[in-house]
């Protein structure tokens, strides 16, 4: 059988230690913060299953015969890339990312493609293990939240129950029901998902067949997460709100995830029922498995004991290109500078005609954004028209800290952007730069309201994510600096105006509140 020789023992220690030197934070975070999260505390069972399929594939890797190659190095250089991006822009599934494309690169260049190829699903299944990036798991979160609220809503309208949803609150007359992150259903929507390929992969059909019963994991999670929602209203009438808390909650989670796994099979037999095929490969166990091949031991090289350590040449530069890389990030002084601000609790509550009344946030979100200081002022003007001011800075916006975009936060009370995209005020911000913003025109049931927002980032206005975390790599690698803010700023349209008035007042109180923003939040 397949001897390890101490040559090999020795190139995977150096490379398990010199990417535990690089990865070493990212994953103290990945294990102590986000697998610990309710929607993804199932992710720690993927490295025991990609180990298992592993196993399971052991004679037919054995079988293959290695071949070094340069073509690793297609996923190493941009893994290590990825690397100093996630570093420096504080975005972490980046660094993940990072990780796997380093790790499948290694095993690319010491295996060779034809070897590779018959460890792609467990390698792809692997990714599975890191939370998706905060931009995508809030626009999830909020999509999801609002499709199984619509449907949960039709669901009761179905039995005969009286319900009005507006975004994710449903008032079923007796009470209101909030549809809160927990109940989005992403926490059954990713493993479903994950649970549906390893199904597909052990499926042995055609391949749109297991195609299908990927792609179906979807409606089938949303459909059932509505279902969930739908009972909790239908049986609050009868035992109260014990139905929307503690263990029937728990429960009825539980059970919902059961049942979609159950249409999943359901789905699998009818397939196999309407549409049957002939004998189709797949990947399935046989005792032959068991049975490992016989390789000679590939001598070593002659020479020195260095030498054989050292060859091939690929494992060489691997090993420079990931050395420099630890030592970079070890050795150079990346060190934040955190400029002095002023307090935003003392923003001034009179600004030109506009008075304010200062308002506090719940404690719950202040734990969710983590901010350094923010300001919620309601101004009135003299004709007693109103602006609500909202502004929050950041000293750091490096790992695990960083900006809440409205426009994934606003939707989910109900407002419906009805237009939305960048705008350039007739004005110019106090830096003599152009002023632009975030424009947004929104409905809630009669309702209107228009709101401006936008980034203050480090002498920069900017106005969407993408933007944030672009100059947020830039400015840590050239200026130490991530520091930033986020202003927001909402006007109703009274029903006895246009529009355009509405656009003019809060144009008007823009150009007002922009240099007292500039007197706290450094530039």
């Amino acid at each position: 059988m397949t001897v390890l020789s101490p040559s090999r023992f020795l190139k995977g220690a150096l490379y398990i230690a010199l990417c535990a030197g690089i990865y070493a934070s990212a994953y103290e975070w990945l294990v102590t913060k986000d697998w610990i999260r309710d929607d993804y505390s199932s992710c720690f069972l993927v490295p025991i299953i990609v180990l298992y399929l592993l196993w399971e594939k052991r004679a037919e890797m054995f079988a293959t015969p290695s071949v070094v190659t340069w073509r690793g190095f297609f996923m190493i250089v941009p893994g290590i890339v990825f690397f100093w991006l996630g570093e420096l822009s504080g975005e972490y599934f980046t660094l993940y990312l990072s990780s796997w494309m380093v790790f499948v690169g290694i095993l690319w260049m010491h295996w060779g493609w034809a070897k590779l190829r018959k460890a792609a699903f467990p390698l792809l299944f692997l990714l599975g293990m890191f939370p998706l990036p905060n931009a995508v798991n809030g626009f999830l979160t909020l999509k999801l939240k609002l499709i199984s609220s619509r449907l949960g809503v039709e669901m009761m309208r179905l039995y005969g129950l009286s319900a009005y949803r507006e975004g994710n609150v449903i008032d079923v007359g007796f009470t209101k029901l909030q549809v809160v992150d927990a109940c989005s259903g992403l926490r059954y929507f990713i493993p479903l998902l994950m649970l549906a390929a390893l199904l597909a992969y052990y499926y042995r059909a055609a391949r749109w067949k297991r195609a299908l019963v990927i792609i179906s994991a979807v409606p089938v999670s949303v459909l059932t997460n509505g279902l969930r929602i739908a009972s909790v209203g239908i049986l609050y009438q009868f035992w109260g709100p014990m139905v929307a808390e503690g263990f029937f909650h728990d429960f009825s989670g539980w059970f919902i995830f059961m049942a979609s796994i159950a249409i999943l099979l359901a789905e699998m037999w009818l397939l196999k029922r309407f549409f049957p095929e002939g004998a189709v490969g797949g990947p399935v166990h046989s005792p032959d498995s068991d049975r490992v091949a016989l390789h000679p031991v590939t001598p070593l090289p002659a020479g020195s004991p260095l030498r054989g350590l050292l060859m091939p040449v690929q494992f060489a530069t691997a090993v420079l290109l990931l050395g420099t890389t630890l030592a970079f990030s070890q050795g150079i002084n990346f060190r934040e500078h955190v400029p002095p601000s002023r307090a935003l609790d003392q923003f001034p509550l009179s600004v030109g005609e506009w008075q304010g009344t200062r308002t506090s946030m719940e404690q719950i979100y202040l734990d969710a954004l983590k901010f350094d200081s923010y300001a919620m002022v309601d101004y009135r003007a003299p004709t007693g028209k109103t602006v609500s001011f909202y502004t929050a800075y950041y000293g750091s916006q490096r790992k695990g800290e960083s900006i809440h975009s409205p426009s994934t936060c606003l939707p989910g009370s109900g407002w419906a952007f009805e237009e939305s995209g960048e705008t350039r005020l007739p004005f110019n911000a106090s830096d003599g730069q152009p002023m632009r913003v975030s424009r947004a025109f929104m409905k809630k049931g009669d309702d209107q309201e228009l709101t401006y927002y936008w980034f203050p980032q480090r002498g920069r206005t900017l106005t969407n994510i993408y933007q944030l975390k672009l100059y947020g790599f830039w400015d840590a690698l050239t200026r130490q600096r991530t520091d930033g803010a986020l202003v927001r700023v909402i006007t109703p349209v009274y029903r006895s105006e246009p529009v355009s008035a509405a656009e003019a007042r809060l144009q008007a109180f823009t150009r007002q509140i922009e240099p007292v923003l500039a007197r706290y939040i450094p530039n």
